[in-house]
Order: C-alpha cells, then sequence, then structure tokens
C-alpha cells in the first residue's frame, strides 16, 4: 500500500502489566460477506482479493468499527450516556453500525461504568480504555492506538463520533467501498460550508479576509464553497494508524448532506441535535410504530397533586393542551385508553370526554395493558405507555415506545424511552403525544428509504452522479497528523 511518510508515532506510557488489566478481548463474530458487499453495491473480483491480500495480508479484511466515549466530557457532562431522543448518545451510532451489516465487529472504548452498560445494552462490545488515553490531554489516535494493539485482527478501523447522531448505515457504506472497492487508505466526512472567512485581530492589527475578496464579494450561488471536517467518522488503515496519523496515504473525503451534520458542545446544542434528530435521524430499518398509547393517568395527564377544598372536594388540575395531544392522536387512528390505581370522578370524566377505555383501582397494569394487547391485536412493539413511579416499571420495560415527565421517578426515567421536557400535567402528555406523530409522519417515506438504501443500493450508486461527484479524493503526498484531529 502506498502512503505518505508521518511523524514518529507517539505511543501511550501504558506499561505491559497494565494493559493486561484491561481485560481480554471479546468474542467477534465476522459479518457475511455476501450481504457486506451487497450493501456496498460490488463484487470483489478476484482481482480485488489479491489487492487485499497485498493491502491487508488476507483476502476478508477484517473491519472494526470503533467509538470513543469517555466519562469527562465538559461542555455537556455525561454526554455520551445521555438521552437524545429518547436514546443514548452512543446508541443512534452504534444502530447505523450494526445496521450496515459491514462491520465484524463494534466497539465503544470507555473508562465509565454506565457508558460499558449502555454500549453492551445496545449491541457492541466493550475496550475498557486505561486511564492514561481517557485524559483531557490525550487526542483521539492514542485511544485509537491502544485499542489496535489489543486488536492484532483489525485490518480497518472506523472511528465514528458519538456526536454523530444523524449518521446513517449509507455513509457508512459509501465510505467503505472507497476504502475496498476504489483502493483508499483513509476515509474522512466533510461538509460544504459558504463561510466568510476573517484573521482574528490581535495587538491591534486589522483584520483581513481568508477565503473571498471583499472587492468581489461573490453570491453564494456563484461559490462553491468550502470542504470542512464534520468529524462523523474517520476510516483508516491499520498502516495509516501505525504510522501516528488517522488521515493518510491515499485519502478521501465524502461530503455529507448538511441535514446530516449536528456539533453537540453545548446544551443549545443538544436541543437544535434533537429537532435534527427527529427528522433526519437513522431510526432503524423498522422505526416504532405505535397503535396504541396507554397512560397512569395520575402524573402523566393529572399533574399528581390533589387539593382539597373548605368542603372536603378533593380537586385535581391538568393541563387542556394535553387533552388537545391525546386527540391529535385519535385523529390520527391510534387507540387512547388510560390506567389509573385509584378511582375518582376527575379521570372519569376526562376518560369520558376523550371517549377511552379506562381502567380504575388497577393494581396489576401490564395484565390489564396485554388484555388490551390481545383483544386489539397487536404486539408490545406496538404499544406506547407513558408512566411516572415505581409502579409502572413493568409497563415501561415492555412497551414498543415508553415515555415520562421530567418529574418522573429516577428509575422511570433511566428506563424511558423518550423523558419528556415537560413536567406530569402541565404539557409532558403533549410532547409525547406529538412524538409519536412525528414517528407516524416519518413512516411515510422511511419504507422507500430503507427500500432505497438496503435493496437498490447498486443500482442507486450507478444511476447517480451527484453521490459521485461528491465524492472527492485527496493528493496521495498529503497526510494530516491524529494529534490535529480533536479528541473526543
Amino acid at each position: 500500500m502506498s502512503s505518505s511518510e508521518g511523524p514518529e508515532p507517539k505511543k501511550p506510557r501504558t506499561s505491559s502489566s497494565e494493559l493486561q488489566t484491561l481485560g481480554k478481548m471479546n468474542s467477534l463474530s465476522k459479518t457475511d460477506p455476501e450481504l457486506r458487499y451487497k450493501r456496498m453495491g460490488f463484487e470483489p473480483t478476484p482481482e480485488l482479493r489479491a489487492e487485499w491480500k497485498r493491502r491487508f495480508g488476507k483476502e476478508e479484511p477484517h473491519i472494526a468499527t470503533l467509538i470513543l466515549a469517555r466519562g469527562g466530557s465538559k461542555g455537556i457532562p455525561m454526554k455520551n450516556n445521555k438521552k437524545l431522543g429518547g436514546l443514548e448518545l452512543i446508541g443512534w451510532v452504534i444502530r447505523a453500525a450494526l445496521d450496515s451489516d459491514i462491520m465484524d465487529s463494534i466497539w465503544v472504548s470507555t473508562d465509565h461504568d454506565d457508558i460499558a452498560a449502555t454500549a453492551r445494552r445496545c449491541g457492541a462490545q466493550v475496550h475498557r480504555r486505561s486511564a492514561e488515553v481517557s485524559q483531557d490531554t490525550c487526542n483521539s489516535w492514542v485511544t485509537i492506538d491502544e485499542f489496535v494493539r489489543y486488536h492484532p485482527e483489525v485490518d480497518i478501523i472506523v472511528d465514528i463520533q458519538a456526536t454523530s447522531p444523524c449518521l446513517h448505515p449509507f455513509h457508512l457504506h459509501d465510505g467503505m467501498r472507497l476504502t475496498l472497492k476504489d483502493g483508499y487508505d483513509s476515509v474522512f466526512t466533510v461538509v460544504r460550508r459558504h463561510g466568510f472567512r476573517w484573521t482574528d485581530p490581535k495587538w491591534g492589527i486589522q483584520p483581513f479576509p481568508l477565503n473571498f475578496d471583499p472587492a468581489k464579494r461573490p453570491r453564494r450561488q456563484e461559490w462553491a464553497g468550502e470542504i470542512v471536517e464534520n468529524g462523523a467518522y474517520y476510516m483508516m488503515t491499520r498502516d495509516v494508524e501505525q504510522q501516528g496519523l488517522m488521515q493518510g496515504g491515499k485519502m478521501a473525503y465524502l461530503v455529507m448532506d448538511p441535514e446530516y451534520g449536528v456539533d453537540i458542545d453545548t446544551d443549545l446544542d443538544w436541543e437544535i441535535a434533537e429537532q435534527r434528530l427527529f427528522r433526519f435521524g437513522y431510526h432503524g430499518r423498522t422505526p416504532k410504530t405505535v397503535k396504541l398509547v396507554v397512560v397512569n393517568i395520575d402524573g402523566t395527564l393529572l399533574d399528581g397533586q390533589v387539593q382539597v377544598s373548605p368542603t372536603g372536594e378533593e380537586l385535581r388540575s391538568f393541563k387542556t393542551t394535553d387533552i388537545v395531544g391525546v386527540q391529535q392522536l385519535q385523529e390520527n387512528g391510534i387507540e387512547f385508553r388510560v390506567v389509573a390505581e385509584g378511582d375518582n370522578e376527575v379521570q372519569r370524566a376526562l376518560a369520558d370526554k376523550l371517549s377511552a377505555k379506562l381502567e380504575e383501582n388497577c393494581t396489576d397494569k401490564l395484565t390489564v395493558i396485554d388484555a388490551w394487547r390481545q383483544e386489539l391485536g397487536l404486539e408490545w412493539k406496538d404499544i406506547g405507555y407513558m408512566g411516572y413511579d415505581i409502579s409502572d416499571m413493568t409497563c415501561i420495560k415492555k412497551a414498543g415506545m415508553s415515555a415520562c415527565p421530567s418529574d418522573a421517578y429516577a428509575a422511570i426515567q433511566k428506563h424511558s424511552h423518550f423523558i419528556s421536557t415537560y413536567r406530569g400535567g402541565q404539557g409532558a402528555l403533549r410532547e409525547f403525544c406529538e412524538q409519536i406523530l412525528k414517528d407516524e409522519e416519518k413512516m411515510g417515506t422511511y419504507a422507500d428509504v430503507t427500500e432505497r438504501i438496503f435493496e437498490d443500493f447498486p443500482k442507486l450508486w450507478s444511476a447517480s452522479p451527484t453521490r459521485k461527484a461528491r465524492t472527492r479524493s485527496l493528493s496521495q503526498s498529503q497526510s494530516t497528523a491524529g494529534s490535529d484531529v480533536p479528541s473526543i
């Protein structure tokens, strides 16, 4: 493999005995080669296999995804394990890697127990990184290098950043096709931007433009813009990594459409990313479709508080927007039902207003909902459930889409797919209803998108000049040191 000279690799100062304490490699199961190449849209020829034998020492190179997710993130504490759109941040990219069907192994490199538990639950294996490569001063390459030294079987590393929740499997297919079929040693993702850049004035020096002439200021449509890394992923061969690089050898970049790119560094970014995710994120091959919504009325539709009047009458309150949310569900053909642990006139009046079946004095919610499920001919994946207290736990865990208000019991929040930004009885149910309807709206086109990606990829590639045009190769003599790539 032809590659440029790189700097002497800076190895992490971790002793052999310390490395032994990090744990043994998990057993790996290679993906189906036939399926892999179908996803990427080409069939390996004898000539290609001979080239792979030369490059990697084997005819079937081992491809490993590595997601760097330390517990010490600064801008947003523990952001890698924080729920975004109902799923932990690392869960989105793990899902994309799993569903790409081209990875032999998928790993999360972390130093934190909670992140490790989430990674395993989402289907990834865990590399327990050493404390030495988990410091704020460590760059990404140092952490990748520690992983690579553990896994001599790995030939191609796909470093996916957890902060890229809108990554889709087809983005990975495109990049890996460049690596395997077209012979690139490193591939990274970029976006095209049209910003006019200026120097940062210091010591009284006047700023001057860096990428345009103010006397000939171009219109956007007259300027192709600039290519900027978005950090969604960095693919590299083992040979490039061993040079201390994440980008080197024969390089190419893949231009991602802007809707798939998000930056998550502050709390404000988080809210923006969540809205982008609802519309453009990858929600799996078969996204959840809810056909029955059940709520524990106390703490969700009602605010969970009881006021007693001077005459001894019990008063409960609710927010009318929650009622509107339920009515929108019903207008879209989604059944709505209610369970309650007690009985009172308010909940009966609300259920009657909504024409919703109500089960009062319900001590076994799971059994009641399961009976409703069978009555309607549904599976548990078709059921949405919103609860707020520990008594809702079994239903929260069982439902295909579970939710809770922002003031729900901590354990309920931990197991819910969706956590509202509102309190119970104060708009939480309306927000949950809107989330369900957003998913339903996406389903109108999602099946077509999934079919395009997974079934018709070869035809799509050959017929799409724009997709080809978005891929550019870089000079073989260029390389970028891994230390210049921001650490996660």
